[in-house]
């Protein structure tokens, strides 16, 4: 039997639980996360005390030995005994996003792999429309030979029956065509002979991760590194971002990408959602540009580099469309949405920056000039702007205007004409090896820089309106709107 003071705590967490809405995915049990605590009374400095604990002195710890370590929490309503204790530390469950995705696989593997969970049920998925969006990574002016020969296509091996999720983590495989050529070299399984088949790079690209990556895991050449650095993953990280996208759009949301600068050629005007909207439907795709003459200057820039051995860079802009204000928060650094979109953009491989909105212009401007005045339609009964240089985000959060993000891509590592480098086996200086690559991936950048927005507000909406199934979602989210129409 517990004792009343001890009942207490058990008691709260059922009023707490009884508090919350019910049916949001996002509601808590009690307001504390849970957490990894260590005892040390003894410790110089100040304490942390659980928001559980009534007084250290009084608790059942009394006469525990110091730094004893208890296990975390099974969740947050746990109760936690009446310690004092020097270290807090978050644990992983704490900080996990309510949408995750990974993805695993090579780039001469057999497969590639993502995952996706946190989806509610009820969401409509298509094959043809995942499909749709690894053919347009594909495309683009500047691609190398590997294009040739891979067709990408999605399998759906869990978490969708009779095209809908089911509630369960969603697992996607896009198979490598390009295994065939490999299977010996990077055999699963060890075999007598294996070593001959090797294909090892024993000179690193300066600008990959070959270098740092042999440094951190103890690897004599690269070739584990660049298998796993290297884009070819992002095909999976497109696959998820399409399931991303396909749950966005059943509320309305829409997530699309052009490119606006290709080396020194640059678009140098805003483009209209529509422009974007109509570069999406095109069959073929040059380099993702919506003014079609901007387009050919970016193609005499590409040509350039074909020419003289070289790679370029640029600029992709990814917007989401129709995004009701509110999403991610200002209370907590990491549930700034800005912050979230940041890493997943700059997660793409080649991308050393990223702006939000006019954020890399707006640095040169004074205040008055740097941001978004507001204005409310009446009849409409919302919030406007006559300009949008926030990039629809101000203090972390959604505003209700387009969000806008901007990738910008450095010129890929690996190069016809080598860079200087040593070799790892001698330590000889040579030239830097060459493997089968780009000029420009730009086109491509901008779709998975689409696919990794449109993850980013996904998990903010799901945060948001919770729910374990669409239309318990849609409940919420239309409650919201009405709640914002209202205020």
């Amino acid at each position: 039997m517990l004792t009343p003071a001890l009942a207490r705590p058990a008691a709260r967490r059922r009023e707490n639980r009884t508090a919350f809405a019910r049916g949001s995915r996002k509601a808590r049990v009690a307001p504390v996360r849970p957490a990894f605590f260590v005892l040390n009374q003894g410790a110089q400095g100040p304490l942390v005390t659980s928001n559980f604990s009534r007084s250290a002195a009084s608790g059942p710890a009394a006469g525990r030995t110091v730094g004893k370590t208890f296990p975390p929490p099974s969740y947050a309503g746990d109760w936690i005994s009446d310690d004092r204790f020097r270290y807090h530390k978050t644990s992983s469950l704490a900080s996990a996003p309510m949408l995750r995705f990974e993805t695993a696989g090579e780039s001469h593997g057999e497969c590639l792999v993502a995952t996706v969970t946190g989806l509610p049920a009820g969401v409509p998925v298509s094959l043809a429309f995942i499909n749709r969006q690894l053919w347009r990574r594909q495309q683009g002016y500047g691609r190398g030979g590997r294009m040739k020969i891979e067709t990408d296509c999605a399998e759906i091996v869990s978490g969708v029956r009779h095209s809908k999720t089911i509630g369960s983590p969603v697992a996607l495989l896009i198979r490598n065509r390009d295994w065939e050529n490999w299977r010996e070299s990077l055999p699963v399984e060890d075999y007598p002979g294996s070593a001959e088949k090797a294909k090892p790079v024993t000179r690193p690209r300066p600008g990959h991760a070959d270098l740092a990556g042999c440094l951190k895991y103890d690897f004599p050449e690269a070739r584990y590194i660049l298998e796993r650095a290297s884009a070819r993953e992002t095909a999976a990280r497109v696959a998820a971002g399409a399931v991303a996208k396909l749950l966005l759009s059943e509320f309305g949301i829409e997530v699309l990408a052009h490119v606006i600068a290709v080396g020194h050629a640059a678009l140098g005007r805003p483009a209209a959602w529509e422009e974007i909207a109509a570069l999406e439907k095109r069959s073929e795709i040059l380099l993702g540009c919506v003014d079609s003459a901007v387009e050919q200057r970016m193609k005499d820039v590409v040509d350039e580099a074909y020419r003289t051995g070289d790679t370029v860079g640029g600029v992709f802009e990814v917007v989401a469309h129709n995004v009701p204000p509110g999403l991610g928060a200002h209370t907590e650094w990491d549930r700034r949405l800005d912050a979230r979109l940041a890493q997943a953009i700059v997660s793409m491989q080649a991308v050393k920056a990223v702006a939000i909105g006019e954020g890399v212009e707006n640095a040169a401007r004074f205040g008055s000039e740097a941001q978004d005045p507001i204005r409310y339609d009446p009849q409409q009964r919302r919030f406007l702007r006559p300009s949008n240089r926030a990039g629809g985000i101000e203090g972390g959060m959604t505003n209700g205007e387009d969000v806008v993000v901007r990738g910008y891509l450095k010129p890929i590592s690996t190069l016809r004409k080598p860079l200087e480098s040593v070799d790892l086996r001698t330590r000889a200086t040579s030239l830097a090896a060459y493997e089968r690559s780009d000029v420009c991936v730009l086109p491509a950048a901008a779709v998975i820089g689409e696919a990794m927005v449109a993850l980013a507000l996904a998990g903010a909406l799901i945060e948001k309106f919770g729910g374990d199934s669409l239309p318990e979602m849609k409940r919420n989210f239309d409650g919201y709107l009405e709640q914002v129409k209202n205020f």
